[in-house]
């Protein structure tokens, strides 16, 4: 009986994997988004409404994650983003926390094992945001994670850990008026740590050497490393962004399913991408515009 169950689970996956090629050949006469980034909102009330342990509610929202990450894939979408954890939840109990980093390097180490979908596809590993915010295995799990996925570029997937879009802003001018002052002080960034303080002539006519530009913060921004999202999926019905990529979601096209975060399926990703086409052309053209 088992063999048949196995046999039967093959036949299904076969063909399930043969319709999904069908239908994203079809998808793809269309324009592919770039990038897709997800809110991953809805595991607790998922959970509460199965009953669920605390560490299984987890292990299914890594599940509905690996199944929209080969989704993407094969729908030859480049970046992937999810909100793994925000800077405001350190806020939580200290217990709480503790759990959620231990949590997280277990799912670090699962998402580098062989055979997982990210050395199985070539998925390229980036973490984002203030990472000092981590303890320090969290951190050591989280770079390794990336130094072995560096040369991975089939997909690249950012996890947003410690993250918020304010954090983000306010490190990028940081840094952006920390690069501006050491180059209008003549020196590198090895002097920046100098006390040695140098005559600044930023009069109105050397406004442009003083003033920090658009591009500066930019390449200073924690979410340099990909494009703007095409589309952001924000799972559960909310239709809050709850601080997350403000600064480049301005030309996103925005999707809140009633779907809870496990519940998410290829059928959501299809219909998101379907609307993004209708929508696309006019999306570029306000983007020119700027």
């Amino acid at each position: 009986m088992q063999r048949i169950k196995m046999i039967l689970g093959g036949f299904f996956e076969n063909c399930f994997r043969v319709f999904r090629k069908f239908i994203f050949s079809v998808v793809s006469v269309g324009p592919i988004p770039t990038h897709i980034a997800f809110i991953m909102d809805g595991n607790r009330r998922y959970a509460r409404k199965h009953k669920l342990k605390e560490g299984a509610r987890h292990r299914i929202g890594l599940f509905a994650l690996m199944s929209m990450l080969k989704y993407c894939y094969e729908l030859r979408v480049k970046y992937v983003t999810v909100y793994a954890f925000s800077v405001d939840n350190f806020n939580r109990e200290p217990k709480e926390v503790q759990y959620m980093m231990t949590l997280m390097e277990e799912k670090i180490e699962e998402l580098l094992m062989e055979g997982s979908i990210v050395s199985k596809f070539g998925v390229r590993l980036h973490f984002i945001g203030n990472l000092k915010l981590l303890n320090a295995t969290t951190r050591a799990a989280a770079e390794r994670a990336m130094t072995a996925t560096a040369m991975n570029n089939n997909l690249v997937l950012v996890i947003c850990i410690a993250y918020s879009s304010t954090d983000e802003v306010v490190n990028a001018v940081q840094k952006s008026y920390k690069n501006k002052w050491c180059k209008l002080q003549g020196l590198d960034s090895s002097g920046c740590g100098s006390d040695e303080i140098r005559s600044v002539d930023c009069s109105r006519e050397n406004d442009h050497e003083c003033a920090a530009m658009l591009s500066d913060l930019e390449k200073h921004m924690y979410m340099a490393v990909t494009p703007e999202p095409d589309i952001l999926i924000r799972t559960s019905g909310a239709k809050r962004l709850s601080n997350f990529l403000l600064w480049q979601s301005a030309h996103t096209y925005l999707y809140s399913p009633a779907a809870l975060w496990p519940d998410i399926s290829l059928w959501h990703l299809i219909w998101v991408v379907l609307n993004f086409q209708r929508v696309q052309h006019n999306l570029e053209k306000k983007k020119k515009l700027l």
